[in-house]
């Protein structure tokens, strides 16, 4: 089946545009002039890719991309006549996969949507994620190899969740501790203890190096991914 992009935008010229070019890919499409009904249709319909405005009604961008993350791992672009360094830094920060500033050609947009996509490889929307030997389920909340399930703790999950959606990128300590430890006054350290443990039960489970460590950096899921 084609894949669906959730539009989320309360302009509806802008939405129209958005969905005449993705039907044109061979898309499926559906739009959401607010952020509750974006919240909703996310939930009943499990989207391929969530296409984002920040400024939208009843709840801002910022609040859709946030719940949308604590759900799993849908990949969002968002859309957003926000322009400044720090509204970027906050999406991406968040969760985003990419980030384009209105005015912008669909066509480019299109060819974003399709390269996040392809980053986020095959089931990432249904809320499954698969990297090597490990399948996470960012819905249901399981973790497991050919070994079987792998028990983790939520802030372990949370870790290897949020690296799977982009398993070759290096994340950064900090990154990573606002990503999984929300308003935590944890020092950046912590989060190399609860990488350790996360790599301890990987390995015992038939996942050994994941994650990756990288010097001076931080961590990667797996660079062969």
């Amino acid at each position: 089946m084609n894949p669906l992009a959730l539009i989320a935008e309360d302009d509806k010229d802008i939405a129209d545009i958005l969905r005449a070019y993705l039907e044109r890919e061979g898309f499926r499409t559906v739009q959401a002039g607010d952020g509750r009904t974006a919240l909703d249709l996310h939930l009943a319909l499990k989207p391929d890719i969530l296409l984002l405005d920040i400024t939208m009604p009843l709840a801002d961008g910022w609040e859709v991309l946030s719940e949308v993350r604590r759900r799993g791992g849908t990949p969002v672009l968002v859309l957003t006549a926000l322009d400044q360094d720090i509204d970027k830094l906050q999406a991406l920060r968040i969760g985003a996969d990419d980030y384009v500033v209105k005015p912008f050609n669909p066509v480019e947009v299109v060819a974003r949507v399709k390269a996040v996509l392809r980053r986020a490889g095959p089931g990432a929307a249904g809320g499954v994620l698969r990297i090597g030997p490990v399948e996470i389920d960012t819905v249901a909340h399981i973790v497991r190899t050919d070994r079987g399930e792998v028990a983790l703790t939520l802030t372990e999950f949370r870790l290897l969740s949020h690296m799977a959606r982009t398993p070759t990128r290096v994340f950064s300590r900090s990154e990573l501790l606002d990503a999984c430890l929300p308003g935590s006054d944890a020092l950046d350290r912590t989060v190399d203890s609860h990488i350790s443990k996360l790599r301890r039960k990987l390995d015992q489970a038939g996942a050994p190096d994941m994650p990756e460590g990288v010097r001076g950096v931080g961590y990667r899921l797996w660079s062969r991914a």
